[in-house]
């Protein structure tokens, strides 16, 4: 959980002037919810970054090096959780409320 908040709070600062904290939760969200799609296709967790690459992220490059750093959290998460809830949109509230 720590390791969530640390990463949080890094990539929650906006990099580019123009970007709101709303839309750096919501690329941090839009990773996460990629990651989670890896998962459930039964990408191994060490080929989950090439698998996010190959699908052509919209967000900013920059964010892809979140992409390590979230990966383990969500393959520690119970598949049941995985298969059941939106782990982007709880990453969002969780964002937005930092």
């Amino acid at each position: 959980m720590l390791r969530i908040a640390i990463v949080a709070i890094l990539l929650a600062t906006p990099t580019v002037a123009q970007e709101t904290k709303a839309q750096s939760c919501r690329y941090q969200s839009d990773v996460v919810y990629a990651i989670q799609q890896a998962r459930l296709n039964k990408v191994k967790e060490r080929d989950v970054a090439q698998a996010v690459a190959d699908g052509n992220p919209s967000w900013p490059e920059n964010y892809n090096a979140a992409i390590p750093l979230i990966t383990p959290w969500v393959y520690q998460q119970k598949m049941r959780d995985v298969r059941n809830k939106n782990l982007g949109a709880a990453w969002l509230e969780l964002c937005l409320q930092q």
